[in-house]
């Protein structure tokens, strides 16, 4: 048997092998990211310390679209055999002028299996009931336009249910399964209907490249950088044009906390298409882009609403309003830990104390950061707007329609993780081994 952790692993391999082929940008992307991240770890200190070098190598994120709550059921089959769940709701509406989507993140939720491999896909459904930016006519020849495709054949679907039930697959079904799921995400060499695309980019562009082409497909696959800012600069010297800031959290001398994200500029890549007379003519769209990220510390719901009020702020701002040090986030309960007893402490006759900063201070228990593992709405937007080859238009008078975790539960018919829950659950955990390692009472820390 190929277990689940493995099959993620090929998986993320063969997409970004996939990807590279397709956006050849996207590798020098690659091959500039590794680059730093040698020099970075050459540098010395602790740059391991949101993750080693073996795990942020591989690590990456990508993104995809879907039209319509059938689509998205099953592209979360797809990701289910690979041991990835949906973790957290982002609604890009609220966050982007022209983006009518709403999103989840499907990725490993234990540590061990993020340990093993991160994997992540950010993957968007179109809201297609959304009257602000679809009347009733257009919605529904949408709806009858996404009807008609499949997008996940049904031996790949059938593969999937097998491996999440067995938690792997034997190697020649393993080998199909992964060769059918790489493919459902290649960039589809058929005609694009010249009209019905235009219509709906008048909309906004993310409609057209969901609901105005026959397949879905890699948005962008996103490699972590340790070093963002110099990725940035880097990707300049090498050509390739860069949206014009880096979304997230500032550069600061304070801890990184959340994600920091940018990307180069989508690219027009060639397309057919057929126009209303049935010719096909040579073409081209600007619809991907190479994202990259740093990743830093996860924050608690209190350390998120500061975050948030910070937004936008310039680093001297966030020096006076952010804890400067990762012992003062924990004290402070603004992000998240693993509490790990420390072993090398000199045995000096004296009683733990019942307090974390005393067990900090006094060489009981260490910290470790816990990685942020997910995504920020406006940073995301922020990216998606960037690349969006028009305005859009929204009607700010006509309602939305509404959708929040559980909703989005209820069409995947699987339960959206919180992941501030999920980020909790580590915590505790090791705070529960590290009190009886050193025995401490249950409520103490």
């Amino acid at each position: 048997m190929i277990p689940t952790w493995e099959l993620r692993a090929a998986f993320a391999r063969r997409l970004s092998a996939m990807y590279g082929a397709e956006v050849l940008a996207y590798t020098t992307l690659v091959e500039v990211t590794a680059r730093i991240n040698e020099e970075v770890i050459r540098g010395g200190g602790d740059a391991g310390r949101l993750g080693g070098i073996e795990r942020v190598t591989a690590e990456r994120h990508g993104a995809v679209r879907v039209g319509t709550a059938r689509e998205l059921r099953q592209a979360a089959q797809v990701f289910a055999a690979l041991g990835m769940h949906p973790v957290g709701f982002y609604d890009l509406r609220e966050a982007a002028a022209s983006v009518p989507v709403v999103s989840t993140a499907f990725r490993p939720i234990s540590g061990d299996e993020l340990e093993r491999n991160p994997f992540r896909v950010f993957t968007s459904m179109l809201t297609t009931a959304d009257r602000r930016f679809f009347d009733r006519d257009l919605e529904a020849r949408l709806e009858a336009f996404l009807g008609r495709r499949e997008l996940f054949p049904r031996e790949l679907l059938e593969l999937a249910g097998r491996a999440e039930r067995d938690e792997g697959l034997e190697k020649s079904s393993a080998e199909r399964f992964l060769a059918l799921a790489v493919a459902a995400f290649e960039l589809s060499p058929e005609p694009v209907d010249h009209g019905w695309y235009g219509e709906l980019e008048r909309v906004s562009s993310v409609a057209a490249d969901i609901g105005g082409v026959a397949s879905t497909h890699v948005n962008h696959l996103t490699p972590r950088v340790l070093d963002i800012d110099e990725l940035y600069r880097r990707m300049g010297e090498h050509g390739i044009t860069m949206i014009d800031a880096i979304q997230g959290p500032p550069r600061w001398d304070g801890p990184d906390v959340l994600l920091r994200q940018t990307s180069f500029r989508a690219l027009a890549e060639p397309r057919r298409f057929r126009a209303a007379d049935g010719r096909v003519v040579e073409g081209a769209l600007r619809v991907r882009f190479g994202e990259v990220e740093a990743r830093g510390i996860a924050l608690t719901r209190a350390g998120r609403a500061l975050y948030d009020e910070l937004i936008g702020e310039p680093a001297e701002v966030w020096a006076g309003r952010f804890p400067r040090t990762e012992r003062q986030l924990a004290l402070d309960g603004l992000a998240y830990f693993r509490y790990e007893a420390r072993g090398d402490r000199p045995r000096d006759g004296r009683r733990p104390p019942g307090d974390l900063a005393g067990l900090l201070d006094g060489g009981w228990v260490a910290a470790r950061p816990i990685v942020y593992e997910d995504f920020l709405p406006i940073s995301a937007a922020g990216i998606f707007q960037s690349n969006l080859t028009g305005q859009g238009t929204r009607d700010t008078s006509a309602s939305g329609t509404y959708y929040d975790r559980h909703t989005l539960s209820e069409v995947l018919e699987r339960p959206v993780h919180d992941p501030f829950e999920l980020y909790a659950a580590q915590r505790d955990g090791s705070l529960r081994q590290a009190r009886e390692a050193i025995g401490l009472p249950k409520d103490a820390m």
